[in-house]
């Protein structure tokens, strides 16, 4: 039987699985991503985890016959690595990915797949959950924001397979939040993960109202914001702001890229789905002049960019 590895590094965790050709796993690994790391830290890290998830599987490393990395970051594919990662550490890079994995695991360069993460996770919920779809934007809202394509049946990569930074759109050309790049007024600066929390304390201090929502907790986070959706008018207020501003970002990627299917994921989408994902649902088709997508949660959940990682790792000849 034919093995292959899929690899999702993230901000948070890195993940491998280790499956078959039809795309189905069959072990897993996980570790933290080293913090304040060295790019040679994360690379140790992904190896691994490769290991561990071969040796769950059974699986003798030298056996695999290709691998897929998910990441996120800049990518660089002239070096197989990771440019930059600013949600990791500004400075953290290169994460070098692609010659490190093909060494573990006794391959060719070219037999190790380095995509983002968005652009997995669209590769994973095309294959298992809409093989039927042929142009489908994967929407992920987590700590950053970004998108994967499928356009015409195909993964639209961009160059250095970097397309898919939607979180980088101005949509609040007023500016007033400051996102991770350096920018003002980008998605990913009112509405991602990382940044609710901030955009919440930012219009409290302009209109500081009485709210449960634990704003001056030294762990406050945008999990707080949301448990509080209907029972807080604070808490209401600002999920309100950021319902609109999802709606708007999600509107400019519909329009540039005429998706049949919005499969919209990451982990503050599929924890909150009533909050995040109806409300795109029921408010985008009125902003589009275009023809209004089947707006879905993520079927793979979490396992998105992994599962689409081991898909890429697969040649298509060898895909059932």
């Amino acid at each position: 039987m034919m093995h292959f590895v899929g690899v999702d590094l993230g901000a948070s965790n890195v993940r491998a699985a280790v499956g078959d050709r039809t795309g189905e796993i069959r072990a897993t690994a996980r570790a933290r991503t080293p913090a304040g790391p060295t790019g040679a830290a994360v690379t140790d890290a992904v190896r691994e985890v490769v290991t561990a998830a071969c040796s769950s599987a059974d699986v003798d490393s030298t056996d695999v016959a290709g691998a897929g990395v998910a990441s996120m970051g800049r990518l660089d594919l002239a070096a197989g690595a990771v440019a930059s990662a600013p949600n990791v550490d500004a400075d953290v890079g290169p994460i070098r990915l692609v010659g490190p994995l093909a060494s573990l695991l006794d391959l060719d360069r070219d037999a190790v797949t380095l995509r983002s993460d968005t652009q997995a996770g669209a590769v994973g919920e095309r294959f298992h959950a809409h093989p039927d779809v042929e142009d489908l934007v994967y929407l992920t809202i987590s700590s950053g924001i970004g998108a994967g394509v499928i356009a015409d049946g195909e993964p639209l990569t961009g160059r250095d397979a970097n397309a898919g930074e939607v979180g980088h759109i101005t949509i609040a050309p007023e500016g007033g939040m400051t996102c991770g790049c350096g920018r003002e007024g980008h998605w990913e600066a009112y509405c991602s993960g990382n940044n609710v929390p901030r955009f919440a304390r930012a219009l409290h201090e302009r209109d500081p109202v009485d709210t449960a929502v634990p704003l001056a907790d030294e762990g406050f986070d945008a999990a707080d914001v949301y448990a509080h959706a209907g029972t807080d008018a604070f808490a209401d207020r600002v999920l309100e702001r950021v319902t609109a501003l999802n709606v708007r970002g999600a509107a400019a990627v519909v329009h540039a890229y005429a998706p049949r299917v919005l499969v919209v994921g990451g982990a503050v989408a599929t924890n909150n789905p009533e909050t995040v994902v109806e409300p795109i649902r029921r408010r985008l088709p009125g902003e589009l002049v275009v023809d209004a997508p089947e707006v879905t949660l993520a079927e793979l959940g979490d396992d998105a960019a992994l599962a689409g990682a081991l898909v890429l790792a697969i040649p298509d000849a060898d895909r059932p």
